[in-house]
């Protein structure tokens, strides 16, 4: 990655993680931010509160290296310890800092070094390690001394920590930069990774040439390298921006008038020495991309091989605007009744329940959220007051709504070619509602065994029942039309695709596979949840994309008051049986 602050770089890094992921390439961000906030003292995601847990958080625990998240993972998941906040002499590879060089580097201390009791005073050695080319380390050492004396708070980066011309800081950065690199060329070169993105402003053309030169030394000219660079000239997206960054970890809880100036000033220090993609890298045949405002234009050069494609046609099909996506199997068919799969029969009486309850409540949260986003509207500022809570994302979209303004986006109900999907839908006014069915959506084709019931199938085609059953994602149903979860996945990517790019609400009525594919998209899982996800009838899935991630809801169908229930913190999870 390659931007100034500020400019969505995370963002998109985690939509292209997600995406690579989800295409079933190994991707991992490896974030030098985060690495230099624990090297510099400063609070950091590396470390969660006590008290958030994972239902509270809107996306993935993006961390250096991190890997898409599984489902026994999320629920096993324990709070991370906090980064130490001691009061201590501080010592950058065993050298004490020059006298008043630390203030160049960190805010003052919270209590009076020169008059701390001496016995009671700590050393914090923060060893940042030199690599060598015998001696690759894959993380950070943070030594600190047993006997030590806590800071009040923890130590913060102020905008001097990333003024170029201070060498300490500078230097920091840098190393922390070239280790972070190193544990990306271990993974793709040592632990089978495909894909990994290096998360930093890289903005000097110096950076960018540490980068190239790192990466031949370690994998020679065979490893591709692509540079996506993300620029901001609107001022309302720039500003709107900066506003998020104030939520962020360099920020949080701080008065946002006063932090967005220093922020400001951070922006202003890096660009005393930004350089652009462009002329050099042209120059020397490089490949590279240029997204500006997050996708309103997209400029390539020397695009080549078939990942940096996928990722390229990608970026050209997402923006900013805000919407939700809903993803719900159909209502129950006959066919559910009799526990047969496939098959086309139509629904029964309680899914044509199920298939009104849904309309119903899909108009009421239509109307719900068009409030929502009119009062949102109405409380926006730019620049942040003290004490503001407006949306850190405006209605940015091909709308062309001014600040200020709400459009009201059109709402599209898309279903299989199936009689129940379809069925499921029909109760939608397509003067309302845009209605569409698409092959693409279909459930998985179980080939010679549609219509059957798994019992059938155990009893009839035990070997193949069992080749099923010891890998799913990958089996594929024998004869005509026989389909794995793999193909899933190829036929939905354009439905993927097609998501990102628009700005319009959505309702996708697929069936099982379908749901548990499009789920795994969104929620960025592991490979080996997507075939057992348990996603049954009569559930009902939000999603909104988010600057940060992805905010996820789910509803419940209650038959006897004919209405959908928020379940509280719901967690995706596998089925109990592995027959479906």
């Amino acid at each position: 990655m390659v931007g100034l602050p500020a400019r969505g770089k995370s963002y998109i890094t985690k939509k292209i993680s997600r995406y690579l992921n989800w295409l079933q390439h190994d991707t991992r961000i490896f974030n030098v931010g985060e690495r230099r906030r624990v090297v510099a003292g400063g609070p950091s995601r590396l470390s969660t509160p006590a008290n958030q847990t994972s239902s509270s958080r809107t996306d993935l625990d993006f961390r250096p290296g991190t890997r898409p998240a599984s489902l026994n993972s999320i629920l096993q998941r324990k709070p991370h310890l906090s980064p130490p906040t001691f009061g201590a002499k501080i010592l950058v590879n065993g050298h004490a800092l020059n006298q008043g060089s630390a203030h160049d580097i960190l805010p003052p201390p919270a209590i009076d070094m020169e008059h701390a009791v001496q016995p009671e005073l700590g050393v914090i050695t923060f060893h940042v390690p030199r690599v060598q080319p015998d001696e690759r380390r894959s993380a950070l050492a943070l030594q600190v001394n047993t006997q030590h004396t806590r800071l009040p708070e923890p130590l913060e980066q102020t905008a001097n920590f990333f003024d170029p011309e201070n060498t300490q800081a500078a230097k920091i950065r840098e190393q922390v930069a070239q280790e972070t690199l190193d544990e990306l060329l271990d993974y793709i070169l040592e632990q089978g990774g495909s894909v990994g993105i290096f998360d930093a402003t890289n903005s000097t053309l110096k950076r960018r040439k540490m980068i190239m030169k790192r990466i031949r030394e370690r994998a020679g000219p065979e490893l591709g390298v692509l540079f996506l660079e993300s620029l901001c000239v609107d001022e309302n997206l720039l500003e709107s921006n900066m506003r998020l960054k104030l939520s962020g970890p360099d920020y949080k809880d701080q008065d946002p008038v006063t932090a967005l100036a220093d922020f400001k000033k951070r922006v202003f220090l890096y660009e005393k020495s930004y350089v652009p993609l462009g002329e050099y890298e042209e120059r020397n045949n490089m490949p590279y991309v240029q997204m500006i405002d997050v996708g309103r234009k997209v400029v390539s050069h020397r695009i080549q091989g078939f990942l940096s494609a996928q990722t390229v046609y990608y970026l050209l099909n997402f923006n900013l605007a805000p919407r939700q996506i809903w993803i719900t199997r159909h209502g129950e068919s006959l066919d559910n009744v009799n526990g047969k799969i496939g098959g086309d029969s139509d629904l029964s009486p309680k899914g044509h329940a199920y298939a009104k309850g849904l309309t119903r409540f899909i108009q009421h949260e239509r109307r719900a959220w068009d409030i929502r986003q009119e009062d949102k509207a109405r409380l926006t500022h730019f620049p942040p007051r003290a004490g503001d809570t407006t949306p850190p994302n405006p209605d940015y979209s091909c709308h062309g709504a001014r600040s200020g303004e709400h459009p009201h986006e059109n709402f599209c109900v898309w279903t299989s070619m199936l009689k129940r999907s379809i069925s499921t839908a029909q109760y939608f006014d397509e003067e309302d509602f845009e209605v569409k069915q698409m092959r693409m959506l279909d459930e998985l084709n179980a080939g010679t065994m549609e219509g059957m019931t798994y019992e059938e199938i155990k009893t009839k085609y035990s070997a193949e029942y069992e080749l099923r059953k010891r890998n799913k994602m990958s089996y594929r149903y024998p004869g005509a039309g026989g389909e794995s979860y793999l193909d899933i996945i190829n036929r939905l990517r354009a439905v993927i695709v097609e998501v990102e790019r628009m700005t319009d609400h959505v309702l996708l009525v697929g069936h099982r596979s379908v749901a548990r594919v499009l789920l795994a998209y969104f929620k960025g899982l592991k490979r080996e949840d997507v075939a057992d996800l348990d996603v049954p009838l009569g559930m009902l899935y939000m999603l909104e994309p988010k600057p940060y991630g992805v905010e996820f809801k789910a509803y419940r169908y209650n038959a006897e008051s004919d209405w959908f229930d928020l379940v509280p913190n719901y967690e995706l999870r596998r089925a109990i049986s592995h027959n479906n």
